[in-house]
């Protein structure tokens, strides 16, 4: 990947999590699947950003003084008067799952494209080296947020920037409108460079058979670089031409599986910005995901925070 642009940009939503320990107390704290992604960047030592709205309140203070802390670039972070972020309540049932309840149908996140700052956001992003974002982040979006969201992925691209996508498909978030997901992710397809699609949820919205037909599909759109995550089977890279299955180094029974994904697709990330190949970069991300289901929690203390 060209080294002519610094930094990344993520772009999505910060929700205020109450998660539910093992005792049946509730703990405060915040997270969201591409600010997640955005920390273990960061910790990673790549230069990134977070690209949402939040509110004006002492909730959105705390996701702010956490995101410095973090080391993730706010410049991008919008503040409207008067608003609240989403709220997220966590749980994990008995087979190990997590299972959420939410509220966010308010949040200011949703707007990033319609409010009066978005050039601002725009600019932003064409500016980056790489722009990362998923399903989840297209979900928060109005026809017209996701319009002008596609418009400046086309530029930045043609800008020297690259398209980072995880489908990550939950259908509540939706509200079950199969078909307003799949054409919106048709479009968003085809903007993409790097696909770093979970086999579950594409087998959920496509009715893909193996990860291997995750991939025939995803080549379709011309996209040279997707990572299929399958769980404790193993990842499936396809990239420049080639096709390879890479397995979970441990197979570990997860304390809790909230942000597996999210770390993964940083370890990758990460190491392919740093130059390294497809297959050494999924074993750094299989190893941080791994690190990150031991704990409770999308965003794990930080001293275990190592990709290597």
């Amino acid at each position: 990947m060209s080294e002519a642009r610094k930094n990344v940009v993520a772009v999505g939503e910060v929700l205020i999590e109450f998660a539910r320990g093992g005792d049946g107390r509730y703990a405060l704290s915040c997270g969201g699947d591409a600010f997640n992604t955005a920390v273990y960047l960061a910790r990673a030592g790549i230069d990134v950003s977070l690209a949402t709205a939040l509110g004006d309140d002492v909730h959105s203070d705390s996701i702010l003084a956490l995101t410095a802390t973090e080391g993730v670039g706010r410049e991008l972070m919008l503040r409207l008067p008067g608003r609240l972020p989403g709220i997220n309540l966590v749980s994990v049932d008995a087979n190990g799952a997590r299972v959420c309840h939410s509220w966010r149908a308010a949040a200011p996140a949703r707007e990033l494209f319609e409010v009066p700052a978005w050039p601002q956001i725009a600019e932003g992003l064409v500016a980056a080296r790489m722009i990362y974002f998923s399903g989840i982040t297209l979900s928060l979006y109005s026809n017209t947020g996701i319009g002008r969201f596609l418009a400046i992925l086309e530029l930045a691209r043609e800008k020297g920037a690259k398209i980072a996508f995880d489908g990550n498909f939950r259908p509540r978030d939706w509200a079950n409108d199969i078909g307003r997901v799949r054409a919106v992710f048709l479009e968003t397809l085809k903007r993409v460079d790097v696909a770093l699609p979970a086999f579950d949820d594409e087998a959920a919205l496509w009715g893909d058979a193996s990860p291997e037909a995750t991939v025939d599909r995803l080549q379709a759109f011309g996209i040279d670089e997707i990572v299929v995550k399958n769980g404790p089977n193993g990842a499936l890279i396809a990239s420049s031409g080639a096709r390879e299955h890479v397995p979970v180094p441990e197979v570990i029974e997860p304390v809790d599986p909230t942000a597996a994904g999210d770390g993964f697709n940083a370890g990758y990330l990460a190491e392919r910005l740093r130059g390294r190949k497809p297959r050494d970069a999924v074993f750094a991300a299989h190893h941080l995901a791994g690190q990150v289901i031991r704990h409770r929690g999308g965003i794990m203390p930080r001293p275990d925070a190592v990709v290597h």
